[in-house]
């Protein structure tokens, strides 16, 4: 690209504002978090310790994350000698008192939700005099949700990453003023320490941190303490599985009573129930053909090149997300259809509508899973999404969707509404990769669809959790849900919240409950609740049996959940009408939502400051993103550096997009691998005859995604170079223990899928749809020679896998 076309090009977003003028003494000196978590209830309380080393008062800024289904309940604290209280009231009446105590230099407190996300919050500290000190504490609880290993799963997030603002948009978040320094400049450091109680024993905690032993505070293990280590760096989400001696996959009832003083018959007077259920849905058996349409979504933004860890040295997002399209690839099922999607500030499809699973799609498919780059710009996922709903559905093939971004994305409200407006026509996987994924982006599209979501912060976990997410796919939508109650006749249960979740097999249903009424006797009574749905014509029904024995807590945790679950069903219809019911519930429970805010309304009187305040943001910690940009020769498109400082970078994406959409004549830069070019519709064509090569794969590839890359798409194995190399055997010697009249594909794929067992039988549930489909064609194509197979390969191999292995 020469001069003229540089300077005609289309200007780049503006730059959001860095405000990076600050004192090297920062106001806020550490962060301490206490976490009770209690089976699958945690409740969190997080102070934030305060002191201004400066000689003029402060207006202090702090911006941070919480999860997005937290219910924030209190917020309190002292301010040199004087207890805060802290009250919730109406946002802009609240914000309102605030800037009046600050105009008359009287302390001030505010606590307020980012209007654009559900999972970023502000906390204003104003007229922190000279040497004055403050603790400001924040309370929260949230459900937590098992683990497919029975693990209880708390993540504190840490990390805030900027969020790629639309070109022309007026952006107000939060999140992009935020001042980012290098972790060693930081002042502030963060602890953590967790008490966890559960009647079942707790066996151990792992974490993706550095903890200290874990420590029993009784004889019989059901209550322990743990925490962070000193060093913790502030570089990654805390992430906490905590495994229980018994894993619980069965149904549990917690009753708790209402707040005393609260009216009768209020969402916070009554006695709340908090209902789990595991319901369990007849699954498919895995491997048979299934119909189905699968769409993938790979972000391919600038952001995507970073590591899914804070170790720069760690594999890159896009190049995890690419390994693991890969195994979804080999394990979708013969007939059904399927289309990639490649986005950034532009899209392309691989295809220009979805096309049938063959051998040949499979292989062409791979080859552009290769060349996938972290090359388009900035996170926009709302064009792609909307190409998809413009395609019609296939009839009799259920469309599942499956998002792969690292959610930097501003316009969320925006994007779950368009995933929300079309839930009846597919279901919707969605995968956060990296540190600091936004929880409301990533859970919300997948909720909003029926689907489910993952967030994945290492290469290890991603390929596990988007399998598990593909079995879930496969299992027919469930439908008709409701619950039926048996109470005493006195009482009757108010169901609360979404009771339009969706249900997976084995997977954790949760409900709210209001008990309404007045219990006759002294007794404990007895009641019953019976979940009914309909799958593909055929209604199922579970039933619990429980006693109705209230228990006390001080802190109303499932109150404060049930109230936080009745407002997000509230907030997401989206009614003018409903507007008025969730401010009224938010200020009668407590919990903090769009319309509302904490404020300091009742402090003792000190002396007014005698100068005026001057505004302090609170840096945070670079995130290896911001690292790359703030600090080295590095640039990223999507973040909106200076031109003059990434126009190599520029040239190339204008370069890529003129490509892309203006000239199908123009050769692709791969296109010595094989392919001929893009059309101006952006659809991917495959030269004629094209075929995968293995050998193009990464060099530091694991031995089993070499071996899934060889997979057939029928589930077959063919004996080639690249398996012999693999199983580390030869040709001769493979064939020479081939039992007779079988096919030597058919000989060769029983070898794999014992090889599997043996040396990868810890990753089974990567593998386990490959093996399913195998295990399928081996009975179309050996008939009565499978057991014979199996067992002259056991004896080949030197292994015993069970027969049962193979439907035997």
């Amino acid at each position: 690209m020469d001069e003229d076309a540089w300077n005609e090009r289309p200007p780049p977003p503006e730059m959001p504002s860095r405000r990076l003028v600050y004192p090297q003494k920062v106001p806020l000196q550490s962060i301490s978090v206490a976490v009770a978590i209690k089976g699958f209830v945690a409740d969190v309380v997080s102070e934030l310790h305060y002191k201004n080393e400066e000689k003029i008062p402060l207006e202090v800024e702090f911006i941070f994350p919480l999860d997005a289904d937290a219910a924030v309940y209190t917020f309190e604290g002292l301010m040199g000698e004087t207890k805060i209280e802290a009250q919730i009231m109406e946002k802009e009446q609240a914000q309102a008192l605030y800037e009046d105590r600050l105009a008359v230099l009287e302390a001030s407190v505010l606590f307020v939700r980012d209007p654009k996300s559900r999972d970023i919050f502000k906390c204003m500290l104003g007229n922190l005099p000279p040497s004055g000190e403050a603790t400001l504490k924040l309370c929260y609880v949230q459900a937590l949700a098992p683990g497919p290993d029975g693990a209880v799963r708390f993540v504190l997030p840490v990390v805030l990453n900027p969020r790629y603002a639309l070109q022309g948009s007026e952006e107000s978040s939060f999140v992009q003023d935020i001042p980012r320094v290098p972790e060693r400049e930081l002042s502030y450091k963060l602890s953590l320490s967790a008490t966890l109680h559960s009647p079942y024993g707790i066996s151990h905690v792992k974490s993706n941190c550095t903890l200290t032993p874990l420590q029993y505070a009784t004889e019989d293990h059901t209550t322990a303490q743990i925490s962070l280590t000193e060093g913790y760096c502030l570089n990654r989400d805390v992430e906490l599985l905590i495994y229980y001696k018994e894993v619980i996959r069965k149904p549990s009832l917690l009753l708790e009573v209402g707040k005393p003083g609260a009216d009768p018959g209020s969402l916070m007077g009554d006695p709340m129930l908090l209902l789990t259920l595991y319901p369990s849905p007849p699954a498919p058996k895995p491997g048979l053909n299934a119909t189905g349409e699968f769409l993938f979504l790979m972000d391919c933004s600038g952001s995507m090149s970073y590591s899914t860890r804070s170790n720069s040295e760690a594999t890159t997002r896009i190049q995890s997300a690419k390994e693991t399209l890969i195994f979804l690839l080999k394990s979708l099922p013969l007939g059904c259809y399927f289309n990639i999607y490649a986005f950034g500030s532009s899209y392309y499809s691989f295809y220009r509508k979805s096309v049938k699973y063959t051998q040949q799609t499979m292989l062409e498919s791979l080859r552009g899973v290769l060349d996938l780059q972290a090359n388009l710009g900035g996170t926009e996922i709302l064009q792609p999404l909307k190409a998809i709903y413009s395609q019609p559905c296939r009839e009799g093939y259920a469309r599942q969707v499956f998002v792969f971004t690292d959610g930097e994305v501003s316009n969320v409200d925006e994007v779950i509404a368009e995933v929300q407006s079309h839930s009846k026509s597919h279901r919707c996987f969605s995968f956060g990769i990296g540190e600091g994924t936004s929880s409301y982006f990533i859970g919300g599209i997948a909720e909003a669809s029926g689907g489910r979501a993952e967030f994945i912060r290492s290469k290890e976990q991603m390929q596990a959790k988007a399998l598990r997410s593909l079995k879930c796919s496969l299992q027919p939508e469930v439908k008709h849900i409701k619950l039926e109650w048996h109470l005493p006749p006195a009482l009757k249960a108010v169901l609360l919240g979404s009771s339009t979740q969706a249900i997976f097999a084995g997977e954790r249903y949760l409900m709210y409950a209001q008990i309404c009424g007045q219990q006759q006797t002294s007794d404990l009574p007895e009641g019953s609740v019976v979940l009914q749905y309909s799958m593909q014509g055929q209604t199922f029904t579970e039933k619990m049996d429980f006693r109705l024995e209230a228990e006390e807590n001080d802190r109303f945790p499932v109150h404060r959940l049930a109230a936080q679950a009745v407002l997000k069903e509230l907030e997401e219809t989206r009614s003018t009408a409903k507007q008025q019911l969730v401010l009224e519930t938010s200020l009668s429970s407590g919990v903090l939502c769009a319309q509302t805010a904490y404020v300091v309304v009742n402090m003792e009187q000190g002396e007014p400051l005698q100068a005026p305040v001057e505004f302090r943001e609170i840096p945070y910690p670079n995130s290896s993103v911001w690292a790359d940009i703030l600090q080295s020769d590095k640039c990223c498109y999507e973040y909106k550096c200076e031109p003059s400082r990434c126009k190599s970078i520029l040239l190339r994406a204008l370069e890529f997009s003129s490509k892309l959409y203006f000239s199908a004549s123009t050769l692709f830069a791969s296109s010595t691998r094989g392919w001929r070019s893009y059309s101006t519709t952006g659809e991917f064509l495959n030269a004629e005859n094209a075929v995968f090569d293995h050998a193009s794969l990464p060099t530091n590839e694991s031995l089993l995604l070499r071996l899934v890359s060889l997979q057939n798409a029928d589930g077959s194995w063919s004996l080639d170079a690249n398996l012999l190399s693999i199983l580390g055997l030869s040709e001769a010697e493979i064939l020479g223990k081939m039992p007779t009249q079988v096919v030597q594909t058919a000989w060769t794929t029983v070898l794999v899928v014992l090889w599997l067992h043996v040396h990868f039988a810890e990753h089974s549930d990567i593998w386990q749809l490959l093996e399913a489909k195998a295990v399928v064609w081996l009975h179309e194509s050996t008939g009565p020679k499978l057991a014979e197979c199996v067992k002259a390969g056991n004896t080949f191999l030197g292994c015993d896998v069970s027969a049962e292995v193979f439907g035997l």
